[in-house]
């Protein structure tokens, strides 16, 4: 049996905890919660500790945060300072995303 050609990995997917939408891990914004406790947004995706994912759409992020959809998945409470810091990072993301 002769070979085709090199095998392709197929591409991590993962699901926004907001929308339930299943994309590619790369399409999708990595949400962290540290050992020592902080949440945070984690854009390479490398960060150590639990994670969660979230699309760049502003509704997506406005549930996850507000309605506890975070808190859930990260299995920690939300902080008003984590809130905050992720709610200016989804702003950011308006013009990138958009």
């Amino acid at each position: 049996m002769a070979k085709t050609g090199p095998r392709t990995r197929p591409l991590p997917r993962r699901t926004c905890v907001s929308c339930g939408s299943n994309s590619n891990k790369r399409e999708l914004i990595r949400i962290v919660r540290s050992a020592a406790g902080s949440i945070e947004a984690d854009p390479t995706g490398k960060k150590p500790g639990r994670g969660a994912y979230v699309c760049g759409e502003a509704g997506c992020w406005e549930l996850a945060i507000k309605k506890g959809r975070l808190e859930r998945s990260l299995k920690a409470p939300l902080s008003a300072g984590d809130a905050e810091a992720l709610s200016a990072y989804a702003e950011s993301l308006k013009g990138v995303h958009s």
